[in-house]
């Protein structure tokens, strides 16, 4: 715990709790940088877990991350619900001494299995910040907020009493990213040709069987179009595609590392529609087709709903997705330039590309009070 000195000669400690999936890390994230560019002076520091994604994202982006024990919320009466007071007591225990340890000033949590026991930790202690980024908040969020000082959603109607809209935080890499201006290198960094319209093709970090099924058997049926295809099939799956002697190339890769880039190659998506994938592919003004994951209480759906009623996107149910439907959608658009343009800017226009600097700031301010 730091003492009343610490607190003088250093800046706030801002401890974020978004492990588990990269929806909950990269939002997290996002807001750390933004914390840092506002005040130099900061500590950040993350929670997470043994079972999450953020023991190598984390490290990676040069935050300090300390493991606490996870949370999981059981959905049917299993052993398991019988064991959650327990587990929760542990956790909170731990995350308390953490967060003693580090000296926070404050908690922000983005959801998740990490945030619960963060939130109870913190209740009464430290003043909390919550994020929702779904359309649809869940459960952990919903008790963050009762104990909240201030309380942030990405859209409208969340669930969640008084919380200020202000987007999901992207990092700078995305939020500012200028497409045109990186087309040349992206294209040449993928191996993709250098002017035909080219579709990236996504289903999240572990891949989606139900877009690679839907997508890879018409990979001849692009190149006869003049379409080139960047398919990420995660690294669970595997794709053979026919290339076609002079057309542009279908171009299958596990992972996508640098999103960057392949959004910069890109003139359409073809993807899940989880919430940070939506703020990241309107932020950066692509048209979309997206594929809601069917599970849950259909959150996907409603992630992607606003961007498919201001015109930027469609949106295909996971059970109709064929190559058949993807043909008589993607063809026609692709080819089209001026239908393209229309649904980039439409898909733009519901982005919120400040979200981690509001978000820095409102935390920041609960810090000050």
């Amino acid at each position: 715990m730091r003492t009343k000195e610490d607190v003088i000669n250093q800046g706030p400690c801002v401890v974020v709790a978004g492990g588990g999936t990269a929806g909950h890390i990269e939002p997290a994230l996002a807001l750390a940088d933004a914390v840092m560019r506002a005040r130099p002076d900061a500590r950040v520091v993350a929670l997470g877990t043994q079972r999450g994604l953020e023991g190598r994202i984390v490290p990676a982006r040069g935050y300090q991350l300390e493991m606490i024990p996870p949370v999981p919320m059981p959905r049917k009466p299993t052993m398991d619900l019988l064991k959650l007071p327990l587990n929760v007591r542990r956790a909170i225990k731990q995350t308390r001494a953490v967060l003693d340890r580090v000296g926070a000033d404050v908690v922000v949590g983005f959801g998740g299995y990490v945030a619960l026991p963060a939130y109870l930790a913190a209740r009464g202690r430290t003043p909390i910040v919550v994020h929702e980024a779904n359309a649809r908040a869940g459960l952990a969020n919903k008790v963050g907020a009762r104990y909240a000082a201030k309380v942030a959603a990405a859209v409208p109607d969340s669930g969640l009493n008084n919380a200020e809209v202000i987007g999901i935080p992207l990092r700078a890499s995305i939020s500012e990213l200028d497409r045109q201006a990186l087309r040349d290198e992206a294209r040449q960094f993928f191996g993709l040709h250098p002017h035909a319209p080219t579709l990236l093709v996504f289903g999240g970090s572990q891949g989606a069987g139900s877009i690679n099924n839907a997508v890879a058997p018409l990979a001849s049926e692009f190149a006869r179009a003049g379409i080139g295809v960047l398919h990420a099939h995660g690294p669970k799956h595997s794709l053979a595609v026919q290339q076609i002697p002079g057309a542009p190339p279908y171009v299958p890769v596990s992972y996508l590392e640098r999103m960057d880039l392949a959004y910069a190659a890109a003139d359409a998506v073809l993807c899940r529609s989880g919430a940070m994938t939506v703020a990241e592919v309107s932020a950066v003004g692509l048209p979309a087709v997206y594929v809601p994951l069917p599970i849950g209480n259909g959150e996907q759906a409603f992630n992607c709903r606003p961007v498919v009623t201001a015109g930027g996107a469609i949106m295909i149910p996971d059970a109709e997705l064929n190559p058949e439907k993807v043909k008589e959608t993607l063809l026609p658009l692709l080819t089209n330039p001026r239908r393209l343009g229309a649904m980039g800017a439409a898909a733009q226009s519901t982005g919120h590309g400040s979200a981690a600097d509001v978000l820095a700031k409102m935390v920041l301010d609960v810090v000050g009070k």
